[in-house]
């Protein structure tokens, strides 16, 4: 792509999360997650593939559908109370509406099904920016309605969510499929605690983004696009393949890892609401989460490729050390456990 057009690009993409991480009227939200959805459609389509091509009118469908009921939801609660500011209290059918509309932009479930295709049909590089850049604006969104926002939809939507991600990523072989049901699971998560403590929901969303950014920055590095190159990678980088092993782990949730963190943190929260079955239920349901990166770390570690040569691989380029701060945050964080306890 031309580098005058790229850059125009990029700019864009900050541009659109900017507006809408900074405004405080609905028509300035709207236009900033506009900017963002016109700016990530070159991208996607830069590979003249059919794939490509259908990734990018799934997206841009969903999204314009989205934006659209999100139009007419700030419109419904000007015309009802007379305001258009983001933090008043909005009324009952309005916040069901965004709610179901910031949903569809994030991917949760049960608006989750241009999720997988999207990132499946589109490159790494893309899919890195779709899972953590264009998260960004819509999460800040459903962050402000926190507090006007239906308790018993959002539990519904995060229990969902948590259970069709983990249940949809077992029987995948692509990565970035199994990364884009991962983010469904994390996200039930996050709209799950998002009404009783949206603190946590923002600690679970940063950390989620510093995981799979690590994740992302790793396959990229390995040009890894589906489950079975991953055995060639052990051959490759042993030093990274080990690391990407223990944030696979992270990400699932696993002791001592900062995976562990947000889901330690939400369950306890739970428990403190009375919430028992509910926290037992999605804690279970990461179970089915846990059996497709396992799945992940089993490929990479016990599975390897035939290697009848000893000979240095002189057509792989090693990774740049781009990752080493990723990975070491992905992994070593729940140490601080007790410090970050205390901000909530």
């Amino acid at each position: 792509m031309n580098p005058y057009a790229l850059s125009i690009i990029i700019s864009s993409l900050a541009l659109g999360t900017i507006v809408t991480l900074s405004s405080y009227h609905w028509i300035l939200a709207w236009i900033g997650l506009e900017i963002n959805t016109l700016a990530i459609i070159p991208l996607m389509t830069k590979t003249p593939h059919p794939r490509a091509i259908e990734a990018a009118t799934k997206y841009f469908l969903t999204q314009a559908a989205a934006s659209a009921l999100i139009l007419f939801a700030s419109t419904m609660n000007s015309w009802i109370s007379g305001e258009w500011t983001i933090n008043t209290h909005m009324n009952y059918a309005p916040t069901i509406f965004l709610s179901i509309a910031i949903a569809m932009k994030l991917g949760i479930a049960p608006f989750h099904f241009w999720l997988p295709e999207v990132l499946q049909g589109s490159t790494l590089q893309t899919g890195f920016i779709l899972s953590t850049w264009q998260k960004l604006a819509p999460m800040a969104l459903l962050i402000q309605l926190s507090q006007s926002i239906n308790l018993p939809l959002m539990l519904t939507l995060g229990l969902l969510s948590t259970i069709i991600g983990g249940w949809g990523g077992i029987n995948q072989t692509q990565v970035r499929k199994i990364l884009a049901f991962s983010s469904i699971a994390h996200l039930g998560w996050m709209i799950a605690i998002i009404n009783i403590s949206p603190e946590l929901t923002l600690f679970n969303f940063i950390l989620y983004i510093l995981m799979t950014s690590t994740l992302f920055l790793t396959f990229i590095s390995l040009n890894t696009k589906n489950i079975f190159e991953l055995s060639t990678s052990w051959t490759k980088t042993p030093t990274l393949t080990s690391l990407t092993l223990l944030s696979l782990l992270s990400l699932s949730g696993l002791p001592p890892l900062t995976g562990f963190l947000p889901k330690w943190f939400i369950a306890q929260e739970m428990i403190k609401q009375d919430l028992y079955t509910f926290a037992l239920v999605i804690l279970l349901s990461t179970l089915l989460s846990l059996f497709f990166y396992l799945r992940l770390t089993y490929s990479m570690s016990l599975t390897l490729a035939p290697n009848t040569t000893f000979s240095p691989l002189t057509w792989y380029n090693k990774p740049k050390n781009i990752t080493a701060p990723p990975v070491i945050l992905s992994l070593m964080l729940l140490p601080l456990a007790p410090t970050i306890m205390t901000m909530f």
